[in-house]
């Protein structure tokens, strides 16, 4: 019996974008309301219990992704996790600021849709009623008490102890509510977003705005590439376009995928081909497909500002230099899922950016638009990034 091919989830936002507005535009040129505020209803009950989820997610997913780092031993394993926090801080900061400079150039700042997050019930339907669910901790709590778990569990000698076992099992129950539940109801949540903004008007500013957000993101994951395997190709004396060259099928195999997990075998064949020794791509390959996410960590953070600059969100520099400094910490926390990243950050945009529940949705559909390139930007820069750690081991040997 032949087993049904699963749409991809990617494929269904697009469908649930894609009927959103259809419906939304249709609904309002007839002004029925009611399916609107059902879906309105919907959304606010998803939304609710997205923001009762996400504590709990940093609680599991950073725990587990500090606790793990402890299973390398030496200098090589710090080594290796601090150029992945400098790579992924460097070039988010660096597209972050860029993004600041082009911003009021850019033509996304003010307009109707700055009046409809200021008001939202002015331009936006609301559901039928709504139920409160408190989350159990709020975000810098559960980030700090991940902390002192995770530092906690790298200190002791063995992994075989029940705090690691409870904590794996945590993590595992968060893994699948958010692969089998939150993911599966993503595309209804958005057509009810899109449904109720395409019934309002402001769509269209919306989808325009989205397209040149995707450019700039994409733009500058390759320009990320292009610097990372420059400094490879210095460091080792090769032609870092011949590099590049040479990691790109670990770029198409997650452009396809969508994860890097699924990518590792790939990732690290080519890491031998460029010429990373055996030894260090079998410890850097599993370790950067976990922590060194800075295709992820641009998408996430040019999204942010650009969703502020729309809303007419003031972001100061120190909420700007703090994105910068928890993305880093954040990629660790990401579930290894598609849009685990964006799923990961919205605590911190909630609180230290004031999204509401428009622009967090609005933030998860865009993050999953350029969830494929940021995956292949990741792997791909593992390369470079692993022959800079062999790069600065074999100096260290050297001047022993």
């Amino acid at each position: 019996m032949a087993t049904r091919k699963k749409i991809p989830l990617l494929l269904k936002l697009v469908l649930g974008i894609v009927l959103g507005l259809m419906v939304g535009s249709l609904l309002g040129r007839f002004q029925v309301v009611w399916p609107v505020r059902v879906f309105a209803t919907f959304n606010g009950l998803f939304s609710t219990f997205l923001s009762f989820v996400v504590p709990l997610l940093i609680l599991s997913f950073v725990t587990m992704g500090i606790a793990d780092l402890g299973k390398g031993a030496g200098r090589m394993l710090g080594l290796s996790v601090g150029l992945a926090y400098v790579s992924t801080a460097f070039f988010v900061g660096l597209a972050i600021f860029s993004f600041r400079l082009l911003l009021p150039y850019m033509g996304l700042e003010g307009g109707g849709f700055q009046q409809m997050m200021d008001n939202p019930n002015d331009f936006l339907l609301t559901g039928y009623f709504s139920i409160p669910l408190p989350p159990v901790m709020d975000v810098l709590t559960a980030l700090v008490l991940a902390f002192v778990l995770g530092l906690g569990l790298t200190g002791l000698s063995s992994k075989e102890n029940a705090l690691y076992e409870g904590a794996h099992i945590f993590q595992g129950i968060i893994e699948k509510l958010i692969d089998r539940a939150i993911l599966p109801l993503l595309p209804l949540h958005i057509t009810g977003v899109f449904m109720n903004m395409s019934y309002s008007g402001e769509a269209k500013h919306v989808m325009s705005m989205m397209l040149v957000v995707f450019l700039f993101v994409v733009s500058f994951q390759i320009l990320t590439l292009f610097v990372h395997f420059g400094l490879a190709g210095v460091m080792t004396k090769r032609n870092p376009f011949k590099l590049l060259w040479e990691m790109f099928p670990a770029y198409v195999t997650a452009l396809g995928t969508r994860s890097s997990a699924a990518s590792i075998p790939v990732t690290r064949r080519q890491m031998t081909v460029i010429g990373v020794d055996e030894d260090i791509a079998d410890f850097t390959t599993p370790l950067f497909s976990a922590i060194h996410m800075p295709g992820n960590a641009i998408s996430v953070g040019i999204i942010a500002f650009s969703l502020a600059a729309i809303a007419g969100i003031e972001v100061s520099l120190a909420d700007t230099f703090g994105l910068i400094f928890m993305l880093g910490i954040i990629m660790v926390a990401a579930p290894g899922i598609p849009g685990g990243a964006i799923l990961a950050a919205m605590g911190f945009l909630q609180t230290n950016f004031g999204f509401s529940e428009a622009l967090i949705t609005l933030a998860i559909a865009m993050d999953f638009a350029t969830d494929p390139t940021g995956t292949a930007t990741n792997v791909t820069a593992d390369g470079a990034l692993a022959l800079e750690v062999q790069a600065i081991m074999e100096k260290k040997e050297k001047a022993k």
